[in-house]
Protein backbone atom coordinates (compact mmCIF):
# COMPACT_ATOMS: atom_id res chain seq x y z
CA UNK A 1 0.00 0.00 0.00
CA UNK A 2 3.05 2.37 -0.01
CA UNK A 3 2.35 3.64 -3.42
CA UNK A 4 -1.15 5.88 -1.86
CA UNK A 5 1.05 6.82 0.65
CA UNK A 6 3.45 8.54 -1.30
CA UNK A 7 1.13 9.96 -3.40
CA UNK A 8 -1.20 11.00 -0.84
CA UNK A 9 0.93 11.85 2.05
CA UNK A 10 1.07 15.43 2.30
CA UNK A 11 -2.85 16.29 1.07
CA UNK A 12 -4.78 18.32 3.68
CA UNK A 13 -8.68 17.62 3.89
CA UNK A 14 -11.01 18.98 1.54
CA UNK A 15 -14.44 18.90 1.43
CA UNK A 16 -17.10 19.93 -1.48
CA UNK A 17 -20.75 19.96 -1.63
CA UNK A 18 -22.07 20.22 -5.49
CA UNK A 19 -25.52 21.81 -5.53
CA UNK A 20 -28.88 20.09 -6.57
CA UNK A 21 -29.71 20.92 -9.43
CA UNK A 22 -33.66 20.91 -8.20
CA UNK A 23 -34.40 21.12 -4.57
CA UNK A 24 -32.61 18.49 -2.64
CA UNK A 25 -34.42 15.61 -1.13
CA UNK A 26 -31.47 13.93 -0.03
CA UNK A 27 -28.10 14.57 1.81
CA UNK A 28 -25.47 11.88 0.86
CA UNK A 29 -22.13 11.78 2.09
CA UNK A 30 -19.31 9.94 0.18
CA UNK A 31 -15.79 9.66 1.88
CA UNK A 32 -12.60 9.26 0.45
CA UNK A 33 -8.59 9.35 0.04
CA UNK A 34 -7.22 11.24 -2.62
CA UNK A 35 -5.38 14.09 -4.05
CA UNK A 36 -6.13 17.49 -4.70
CA UNK A 37 -6.51 17.22 -8.56
CA UNK A 38 -9.11 14.29 -7.72
CA UNK A 39 -11.29 17.25 -5.91
CA UNK A 40 -12.84 18.60 -9.39
CA UNK A 41 -12.97 15.46 -11.26
CA UNK A 42 -15.81 14.30 -8.43
CA UNK A 43 -17.06 17.02 -8.50
CA UNK A 44 -17.62 16.93 -12.34
CA UNK A 45 -18.74 13.25 -11.51
CA UNK A 46 -21.15 14.15 -8.85
CA UNK A 47 -22.21 17.02 -11.10
CA UNK A 48 -23.04 14.42 -13.98
CA UNK A 49 -25.28 11.83 -11.64
CA UNK A 50 -27.13 14.94 -10.62
CA UNK A 51 -28.59 15.28 -14.15
CA UNK A 52 -30.25 12.25 -13.69
CA UNK A 53 -30.67 12.29 -9.85
CA UNK A 54 -31.35 15.96 -9.03
CA UNK A 55 -33.35 15.26 -6.13
CA UNK A 56 -29.70 14.15 -4.46
CA UNK A 57 -26.77 16.11 -3.54
CA UNK A 58 -23.74 14.34 -2.94
CA UNK A 59 -21.00 15.32 -0.27
CA UNK A 60 -17.26 14.49 -1.04
CA UNK A 61 -15.05 14.35 1.38
CA UNK A 62 -11.30 13.62 0.41
CA UNK A 63 -8.56 13.51 2.79
CA UNK A 64 -5.17 11.74 2.64
CA UNK A 65 -4.62 8.13 2.98
CA UNK A 66 -3.87 8.00 6.55
CA UNK A 67 -5.61 10.07 7.63
CA UNK A 68 -8.40 8.52 5.68
CA UNK A 69 -8.76 5.33 7.38
CA UNK A 70 -8.04 7.00 11.12
CA UNK A 71 -10.93 9.01 10.19
CA UNK A 72 -13.43 6.39 8.94
CA UNK A 73 -12.65 3.71 11.58
CA UNK A 74 -13.68 6.97 14.40
CA UNK A 75 -16.81 7.59 12.51
CA UNK A 76 -17.95 4.22 12.32
CA UNK A 77 -17.51 2.98 15.63
CA UNK A 78 -19.16 6.12 16.50
CA UNK A 79 -22.12 5.55 14.74
CA UNK A 80 -21.58 8.13 12.41
CA UNK A 81 -20.12 6.50 9.56
CA UNK A 82 -20.11 8.59 5.99
CA UNK A 83 -23.12 6.82 3.40
CA UNK A 84 -20.37 5.84 1.32
CA UNK A 85 -17.04 5.69 1.36
CA UNK A 86 -14.11 4.22 -0.75
CA UNK A 87 -12.41 0.61 -0.16
CA UNK A 88 -9.24 -1.17 -0.59
CA UNK A 89 -9.91 -4.43 -1.79
CA UNK A 90 -7.49 -6.80 0.30
CA UNK A 91 -9.01 -5.39 3.39
CA UNK A 92 -12.52 -4.92 1.91
CA UNK A 93 -13.47 -9.00 3.93
CA UNK A 94 -12.45 -7.21 7.23
CA UNK A 95 -15.03 -4.68 6.81
CA UNK A 96 -17.92 -6.87 5.62
CA UNK A 97 -17.11 -9.47 8.54
CA UNK A 98 -17.38 -6.00 10.82
CA UNK A 99 -21.30 -5.57 9.53
CA UNK A 100 -19.91 -2.32 8.61
CA UNK A 101 -21.39 -2.47 4.63
CA UNK A 102 -24.53 -2.07 2.75
CA UNK A 103 -25.35 -5.51 1.06
CA UNK A 104 -26.22 -4.62 -2.42
CA UNK A 105 -26.57 -7.75 -3.60
CA UNK A 106 -30.27 -7.37 -3.57
CA UNK A 107 -30.03 -4.63 -6.22
CA UNK A 108 -27.95 -6.46 -8.85
CA UNK A 109 -30.54 -8.82 -9.48
CA UNK A 110 -32.19 -6.40 -11.27
CA UNK A 111 -29.45 -4.18 -13.22
CA UNK A 112 -26.91 -5.28 -15.73
CA UNK A 113 -24.60 -3.33 -14.36
CA UNK A 114 -22.05 -5.68 -13.66
CA UNK A 115 -21.56 -6.99 -17.27
CA UNK A 116 -19.99 -3.76 -18.25
CA UNK A 117 -17.31 -4.50 -15.62
CA UNK A 118 -13.97 -6.74 -15.62
CA UNK A 119 -14.20 -9.81 -14.42
CA UNK A 120 -10.59 -9.85 -12.70
CA UNK A 121 -11.24 -6.29 -10.78
CA UNK A 122 -14.72 -7.74 -9.98
CA UNK A 123 -13.99 -10.78 -7.91
CA UNK A 124 -12.35 -9.45 -5.14
CA UNK A 125 -15.73 -8.06 -4.27
CA UNK A 126 -17.90 -10.77 -4.92
CA UNK A 127 -18.59 -13.19 -1.51
CA UNK A 128 -19.72 -15.97 -0.28
CA UNK A 129 -21.76 -13.78 2.26
CA UNK A 130 -23.16 -11.52 -0.84
CA UNK A 131 -21.56 -8.81 -2.71
CA UNK A 132 -20.68 -5.18 -0.41
CA UNK A 133 -19.21 -2.97 -2.80
CA UNK A 134 -18.05 -2.19 -6.49
CA UNK A 135 -14.53 -1.50 -7.83
CA UNK A 136 -14.03 1.73 -8.94
CA UNK A 137 -10.58 1.46 -10.51
CA UNK A 138 -8.38 -0.92 -11.11
CA UNK A 139 -4.22 -1.57 -11.44
CA UNK A 140 -2.51 -4.51 -12.58
CA UNK A 141 1.45 -4.08 -12.69
CA UNK A 142 4.02 -3.60 -15.56
CA UNK A 143 7.53 -2.62 -16.01
CA UNK A 144 9.16 0.87 -16.36
CA UNK A 145 12.39 1.62 -18.01
CA UNK A 146 14.65 4.47 -18.58
CA UNK A 147 15.72 4.46 -21.80
CA UNK A 148 18.73 6.29 -21.95
CA UNK A 149 19.95 4.07 -19.17
CA UNK A 150 19.87 1.21 -21.61
CA UNK A 151 21.15 2.83 -24.51
CA UNK A 152 24.00 3.83 -22.31
CA UNK A 153 24.36 0.39 -21.33
CA UNK A 154 24.30 -0.46 -25.16
CA UNK A 155 21.39 -3.17 -23.96
CA UNK A 156 18.30 -3.76 -25.60
CA UNK A 157 15.04 -2.76 -24.50
CA UNK A 158 12.33 -5.22 -22.33
CA UNK A 159 10.45 -6.86 -25.13
CA UNK A 160 7.40 -8.38 -24.52
CA UNK A 161 8.86 -11.75 -24.98
CA UNK A 162 11.59 -11.02 -21.81
CA UNK A 163 11.38 -13.41 -19.29
CA UNK A 164 12.55 -13.27 -15.37
CA UNK A 165 16.49 -14.28 -16.41
CA UNK A 166 17.08 -11.64 -18.77
CA UNK A 167 15.50 -9.19 -16.07
CA UNK A 168 18.57 -10.43 -13.54
CA UNK A 169 20.89 -10.40 -16.21
CA UNK A 170 20.02 -7.09 -17.27
CA UNK A 171 19.82 -5.47 -13.91
CA UNK A 172 22.75 -6.56 -13.46
CA UNK A 173 24.77 -5.19 -15.45
CA UNK A 174 22.86 -1.73 -14.78
CA UNK A 175 23.86 -1.88 -11.27
CA UNK A 176 27.39 0.51 -11.43
CA UNK A 177 29.77 2.10 -8.85
CA UNK A 178 29.87 5.11 -10.99
CA UNK A 179 32.56 7.11 -8.48
CA UNK A 180 34.25 3.78 -7.77
CA UNK A 181 34.43 4.59 -4.14
CA UNK A 182 33.35 0.96 -3.09
CA UNK A 183 29.23 2.53 -3.13
CA UNK A 184 26.36 1.23 -5.65
CA UNK A 185 25.23 4.92 -7.81
CA UNK A 186 23.04 3.48 -9.94
CA UNK A 187 20.65 0.32 -9.55
CA UNK A 188 19.49 -2.17 -12.46
CA UNK A 189 15.69 -2.47 -10.15
CA UNK A 190 13.92 0.18 -7.81
CA UNK A 191 10.72 -1.84 -7.08
CA UNK A 192 9.79 -2.70 -3.22
CA UNK A 193 10.87 -6.57 -3.48
CA UNK A 194 9.37 -7.05 -0.31
CA UNK A 195 5.82 -5.87 -0.87
CA UNK A 196 3.71 -7.98 -2.93
CA UNK A 197 1.73 -6.22 -4.90
CA UNK A 198 5.10 -4.51 -7.35
CA UNK A 199 7.30 -7.70 -7.32
CA UNK A 200 7.25 -10.58 -5.29
CA UNK A 201 3.54 -11.78 -5.99
CA UNK A 202 3.97 -11.70 -10.08
CA UNK A 203 7.00 -13.64 -9.13
CA UNK A 204 5.77 -16.40 -7.38
CA UNK A 205 2.86 -16.85 -9.27
CA UNK A 206 5.53 -16.53 -12.43
CA UNK A 207 7.46 -19.76 -11.21
CA UNK A 208 4.13 -21.73 -10.75
CA UNK A 209 3.74 -20.97 -6.87
CA UNK A 210 0.71 -20.03 -4.85
CA UNK A 211 0.19 -17.17 -1.99
CA UNK A 212 -2.28 -18.67 -0.36
CA UNK A 213 -5.09 -21.00 -0.09
CA UNK A 214 -8.49 -20.46 -2.33
CA UNK A 215 -10.36 -20.37 0.89
CA UNK A 216 -7.95 -18.25 2.27
CA UNK A 217 -7.25 -20.72 5.09
CA UNK A 218 -3.27 -21.38 4.37
CA UNK A 219 -0.24 -20.01 3.50
CA UNK A 220 1.09 -21.20 0.52
CA UNK A 221 3.80 -19.31 0.14
CA UNK A 222 6.29 -20.90 1.52
CA UNK A 223 5.86 -23.99 -0.28
CA UNK A 224 7.28 -25.86 -3.25
CA UNK A 225 7.97 -23.66 -6.38
CA UNK A 226 7.21 -20.54 -4.60
CA UNK A 227 10.57 -20.85 -2.86
CA UNK A 228 12.23 -20.88 -5.81
CA UNK A 229 10.68 -17.26 -6.36
CA UNK A 230 12.13 -16.05 -3.41
CA UNK A 231 15.87 -17.66 -4.34
CA UNK A 232 15.27 -16.21 -6.99
CA UNK A 233 14.26 -12.81 -5.40
CA UNK A 234 17.23 -13.16 -2.92
CA UNK A 235 19.64 -13.68 -5.73
CA UNK A 236 18.88 -9.93 -7.32
CA UNK A 237 19.31 -8.48 -4.06
CA UNK A 238 21.71 -10.47 -1.71
CA UNK A 239 24.39 -11.59 -4.80
CA UNK A 240 23.68 -9.40 -7.50
CA UNK A 241 22.67 -5.97 -5.53
CA UNK A 242 20.83 -4.75 -8.54
CA UNK A 243 16.91 -4.12 -6.28
CA UNK A 244 17.38 -0.96 -3.96
CA UNK A 245 17.39 -1.80 -0.59
CA UNK A 246 14.56 -0.05 1.69
CA UNK A 247 17.26 2.43 3.19
CA UNK A 248 18.40 3.22 -0.35
CA UNK A 249 14.55 4.05 -1.45
CA UNK A 250 13.49 5.77 1.51
CA UNK A 251 16.77 7.94 0.63
CA UNK A 252 15.08 8.45 -2.84
CA UNK A 253 11.59 9.75 -2.05
CA UNK A 254 10.68 5.44 -1.99
CA UNK A 255 11.07 6.24 -5.97
CA UNK A 256 14.49 5.43 -7.21
CA UNK A 257 13.31 5.48 -10.51
CA UNK A 258 11.70 9.14 -10.87
CA UNK A 259 14.85 10.03 -8.98
CA UNK A 260 16.96 8.77 -11.85
CA UNK A 261 19.06 6.40 -9.82
CA UNK A 262 17.21 3.33 -11.20
CA UNK A 263 16.69 1.92 -14.33
CA UNK A 264 13.82 -0.50 -13.81
CA UNK A 265 10.69 -0.42 -11.77
CA UNK A 266 7.69 -2.23 -11.11
CA UNK A 267 4.36 -0.60 -10.67
CA UNK A 268 1.13 0.47 -11.52
CA UNK A 269 -0.87 3.29 -13.58
CA UNK A 270 -1.23 5.58 -11.03
CA UNK A 271 2.75 6.51 -11.13
CA UNK A 272 2.01 7.83 -15.24
CA UNK A 273 0.86 11.14 -13.47
CA UNK A 274 4.36 11.96 -11.83
CA UNK A 275 6.10 10.06 -14.23
CA UNK A 276 5.08 12.35 -17.01
CA UNK A 277 6.70 15.11 -15.66
CA UNK A 278 10.61 12.87 -15.61
CA UNK A 279 13.28 14.57 -17.78
CA UNK A 280 14.23 11.40 -19.26
CA UNK A 281 12.57 8.64 -21.49
CA UNK A 282 10.66 5.87 -20.29
CA UNK A 283 8.33 3.52 -21.54
CA UNK A 284 6.43 0.07 -20.20
CA UNK A 285 6.71 -3.11 -20.91
CA UNK A 286 4.74 -6.45 -19.48
CA UNK A 287 6.17 -8.50 -16.36
CA UNK A 288 8.38 -10.63 -17.93
CA UNK A 289 7.58 -14.54 -17.86
CA UNK A 290 9.46 -17.44 -15.53
CA UNK A 291 8.78 -21.13 -15.71
CA UNK A 292 5.46 -21.18 -15.75
CA UNK A 293 4.70 -18.29 -17.45
CA UNK A 294 3.57 -14.80 -17.05
CA UNK A 295 1.55 -13.52 -14.46
CA UNK A 296 1.29 -10.32 -12.34
CA UNK A 297 -1.53 -8.87 -9.68
CA UNK A 298 -4.41 -6.82 -10.41
CA UNK A 299 -6.00 -4.33 -7.19
CA UNK A 300 -8.47 -2.28 -7.20
CA UNK A 301 -9.89 0.68 -5.25
CA UNK A 302 -13.66 0.16 -4.81
CA UNK A 303 -17.16 2.43 -3.22
CA UNK A 304 -19.07 0.62 -0.65
CA UNK A 305 -22.33 1.76 1.25
CA UNK A 306 -22.72 2.06 4.92
CA UNK A 307 -24.89 -0.64 6.67
CA UNK A 308 -26.31 2.42 8.30
CA UNK A 309 -26.78 4.89 5.68
CA UNK A 310 -30.69 6.03 6.02
CA UNK A 311 -31.10 6.39 2.09
CA UNK A 312 -29.56 2.53 0.59
CA UNK A 313 -31.54 3.03 -2.21
CA UNK A 314 -29.77 6.39 -3.51
CA UNK A 315 -26.51 5.43 -2.09
CA UNK A 316 -26.74 2.08 -4.87
CA UNK A 317 -27.73 4.48 -7.42
CA UNK A 318 -24.32 6.71 -6.88
CA UNK A 319 -22.50 3.45 -6.48
CA UNK A 320 -24.05 2.31 -10.06
CA UNK A 321 -23.46 5.31 -11.59
CA UNK A 322 -19.42 5.67 -10.77
CA UNK A 323 -18.96 2.37 -12.13
CA UNK A 324 -21.15 2.89 -15.30
CA UNK A 325 -19.19 4.19 -18.95
CA UNK A 326 -20.44 7.29 -17.89
CA UNK A 327 -18.75 7.77 -14.65
CA UNK A 328 -15.76 5.75 -15.51
CA UNK A 329 -14.70 7.80 -18.59
CA UNK A 330 -14.81 10.88 -16.05
CA UNK A 331 -12.55 9.78 -13.70
CA UNK A 332 -10.55 8.31 -16.25
CA UNK A 333 -9.15 11.97 -16.88
CA UNK A 334 -7.47 11.71 -13.46
CA UNK A 335 -4.75 9.72 -15.30
CA UNK A 336 -3.97 7.60 -12.18
CA UNK A 337 -5.90 4.34 -12.23
CA UNK A 338 -8.04 2.18 -15.09
CA UNK A 339 -11.50 2.26 -15.87
CA UNK A 340 -13.42 -0.52 -14.34
CA UNK A 341 -16.17 -0.39 -17.21
CA UNK A 342 -14.84 -2.01 -20.30
CA UNK A 343 -16.65 0.41 -22.50
CA UNK A 344 -14.80 3.19 -20.95
CA UNK A 345 -11.31 1.57 -20.72
CA UNK A 346 -11.58 1.34 -24.41
CA UNK A 347 -12.93 4.47 -25.19
CA UNK A 348 -11.38 7.99 -25.91
CA UNK A 349 -10.85 9.30 -22.19
CA UNK A 350 -8.32 6.53 -21.22
CA UNK A 351 -6.83 5.83 -24.57
CA UNK A 352 -6.14 9.10 -25.71
CA UNK A 353 -4.72 10.59 -22.42
CA UNK A 354 -2.32 13.05 -23.40
CA UNK A 355 0.18 11.27 -20.63
CA UNK A 356 2.76 8.64 -22.32
CA UNK A 357 3.18 5.07 -21.56
CA UNK A 358 1.43 2.21 -23.53
CA UNK A 359 -2.22 2.22 -21.81
CA UNK A 360 -3.63 -0.74 -23.53
CA UNK A 361 -0.82 -3.10 -21.94
CA UNK A 362 -2.15 -1.72 -17.97
CA UNK A 363 -5.55 -3.60 -19.55
CA UNK A 364 -4.32 -6.60 -21.91
CA UNK A 365 -2.34 -7.63 -18.40
CA UNK A 366 -5.78 -8.95 -17.20
CA UNK A 367 -4.98 -11.82 -19.67
CA UNK A 368 -2.62 -13.16 -17.43
CA UNK A 369 -3.22 -11.17 -14.03
CA UNK A 370 -4.21 -12.74 -10.64
CA UNK A 371 -6.14 -10.67 -8.58
CA UNK A 372 -3.92 -9.51 -5.28
CA UNK A 373 -5.28 -11.90 -2.32
CA UNK A 374 -8.38 -10.19 -0.24
CA UNK A 375 -9.41 -11.99 2.94
CA UNK A 376 -10.03 -11.76 6.74
CA UNK A 377 -7.12 -10.85 8.69
CA UNK A 378 -4.78 -9.30 5.49
CA UNK A 379 -3.45 -6.61 7.23
CA UNK A 380 -2.33 -8.87 10.58
CA UNK A 381 -0.81 -11.66 7.29
CA UNK A 382 0.58 -8.89 5.71
CA UNK A 383 2.85 -8.04 8.87
CA UNK A 384 3.88 -11.40 9.54
CA UNK A 385 4.83 -11.82 5.88
CA UNK A 386 6.57 -9.00 5.17
CA UNK A 387 8.60 -8.61 8.64
CA UNK A 388 10.61 -11.33 8.08
CA UNK A 389 11.13 -11.09 3.99
CA UNK A 390 12.41 -7.11 5.37
CA UNK A 391 14.58 -8.45 7.44
CA UNK A 392 16.32 -11.09 4.96
CA UNK A 393 17.11 -8.43 2.77
CA UNK A 394 18.45 -6.08 5.61
CA UNK A 395 21.00 -9.19 6.41
CA UNK A 396 19.32 -10.06 9.19
CA UNK A 397 18.01 -13.51 8.38
CA UNK A 398 18.73 -15.95 5.63
CA UNK A 399 15.74 -16.20 3.01
CA UNK A 400 15.01 -19.94 4.33
CA UNK A 401 15.04 -18.47 7.77
CA UNK A 402 12.48 -16.46 6.84
CA UNK A 403 10.02 -18.37 4.94
CA UNK A 404 9.97 -21.21 8.00
CA UNK A 405 9.30 -18.20 10.10
CA UNK A 406 6.63 -16.88 7.89
CA UNK A 407 5.13 -20.81 7.42
CA UNK A 408 5.51 -20.69 11.45
CA UNK A 409 3.34 -17.81 11.98
CA UNK A 410 1.14 -16.62 8.73
CA UNK A 411 -1.43 -19.01 9.07
CA UNK A 412 -2.24 -17.53 12.85
CA UNK A 413 -3.87 -14.16 11.23
CA UNK A 414 -5.81 -15.68 8.78
CA UNK A 415 -9.78 -15.25 9.62
CA UNK A 416 -8.79 -12.89 12.63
Amino acid sequence: MKKYTNIFATTALATMMVPGLAAAQTDLTYMMWGDPPEIAVWEQLVEAFQVEHPDINIAVEVSDWGTYWEKLLVQVAGGDAPDLFAMDAPIYPDWQARGALLDITPYLADSDVLDGIYAGPLSSYQLEAGTFGLPRDFQTIVMYYNKAMLDEAGLEYPSADWTLDDLRTTAAALTIDKDGDGNIDQWGIGTEAWDMEPFWGPVVFAHGGEIISEDFSTTLMTEGPARDAFDYINALIVEDKSIMSEENLESYGWDGFQAGVAAMTFSGHWVIPAYSSLDFDWAVAPFPSGPAGRATLVNSAGIVGSATTEHPDEVYEFMEFVVSEEGQSILASLGFAIPVNRAAASGPAYLEQTSPGDHVMFVDALEYARAKPAFRGYEEWSGLVGEPLGMTWAGEWSISEALDEIAATADDALGN
